[in-house]
């Protein structure tokens, strides 16, 4: 029986995915990286760059029997993924795995991680001169990079301005208030309900003076700024149409076993697809395990029906630095907001190195 699996993407689901089957099938991880990139560890690695190496797992140490094409794929059809090179990979079980773009820093820019580290190092010492610091986004990257650099250099004057009216609407009232608690401790402005009225006129990450004017009429000066927002999904290589057709925010249509609409060996996981909740890499990876299990059944004959529920409230762990933080996790009663020791446990005191250590077989 062929057991063919290319998995077109190596971030948190693809990787996981591919590790899972590494034993059971012969897989094909296609990423244009040269390593696995805990993107979770982006902004402490911005701040502290003697940390930043241990985000980065190259991705030839790690999958024993499986090969690893470093090329973007550029079209996908139900039998293969054509390469930008030209080349094809033909596939017996395709995985859809691209995920998202976020703007730098919160995902390194770069494909090599020599290189990746040298933007981070660069941005570093950018914002190490730097005294006033203007974030545009309140989301949890915008107040993950807050908290980042309050950690390192707590006198710096840091304000983040959006245009939503609260911070993160989408939970309990009493985590939104222990998170106002956290950022008036930590001397961190806030600016909600307006945006600018134009953008800075220097480049995000390089340290230059500058003063911008809410629409609400107040002038902000800074030193350096960071764009905190746009997600982008990675799906351009389905515009073709050969395989399926997006959604008009660019997901890929899947059933509750994570198959692409229309295929028994074609699935997608993580970002791309139209999963209704919020795109994180815990959701990332517990897709993977679906996705194994059901790939797995169908290499030994069997019908595969391992399935993914998404839940039915927002999880969240929001660090801001290695003690602080927010987050809301379900339990067996419904979702609990947990306390910032809990967060730094779970996510904020090693930015879950550890987990992915141990995965890729790193530690």
């Amino acid at each position: 029986m062929s057991r063919t699996v290319v998995v077109v993407g190596g971030g948190y689901g693809g990787s996981a995915l591919a590790k899972a089957l590494d034993a059971e099938a012969d897989v094909v991880l296609i990423d244009p990286r040269d390593a696995f990139v805990n993107t979770a560890g982006s902004l402490r690695a911005l701040t502290q760059p003697d940390w930043a190496g241990t985000m980065f797992f190259p991705y030839d140490q790690w999958l024993r029997r499986g090969t690893v094409v470093r090329e973007r794929a550029v079209s996908v059809d139900p039998g293969g993924v054509t390469l930008a090179s030209g080349g094809r990979v033909e596939t017996d079980y395709l995985v859809l795995a691209t995920g998202s773009s976020y703007t730098y820093p919160a995902k390194p820019a770069s494909d090599s991680m020599d290189d990746a580290l040298d933007d981070l190092r660069r941005t570093h010492k950018e914002l190490a001169g730097a005294e006033r610091v203007l974030i545009l986004g309140t989301g949890p990257v915008g107040l993950e990079l807050a908290g980042e650099i309050k950690e390192v250099w707590p006198r710096k004057h840091v304000t983040i301005v959006d245009p939503a009216e609260r911070l993160l609407a989408a939970f309990p009232e009493e985590m939104r208030q222990e998170l106002h608690r956290q950022l008036d401790d930590l001397d961190i402005h806030l600016r909600l309900g307006t945006g600018l009225t134009a953008p800075p006129a220097t480049e995000p990450g390089q340290a230059e003076t500058f003063t911008v004017t809410t629409t609400g009429g107040e002038e902000i000066t800074a030193d350096i700024w960071f764009r905190a927002h746009g997600v982008r999904v990675n799906s351009d290589y389905l515009a073709d149409g050969r395989l399926t057709t997006r959604t008009p925010q660019g997901r890929v249509p899947v059933t509750e076993t994570l198959n692409v609409h229309g295929y028994e060996h074609v699935y997608a996981i993580g970002d791309i697809t139209d999963v209704p909740e919020a795109k994180m890499a815990g959701y990332a990876m517990q897709h993977a395990e679906v996705v194994a299990r059901n790939i797995i059944a169908q290499l030994r004959g069997e019908q595969p029906d391992a399935t993914y529920r998404p839940l039915p409230y927002p999880m969240i762990l929001l660090p801001l630095g290695p003690r602080g933080g927010v987050g809301q996790l379900p339990s067996p009663d419904g979702p609990v907001v947990v306390p910032a020791e809990t967060v730094s446990a779970y996510k904020g005191a090693d930015l879950f190195t550890g987990r992915f250590a141990e995965q890729f077989g790193a530690a």
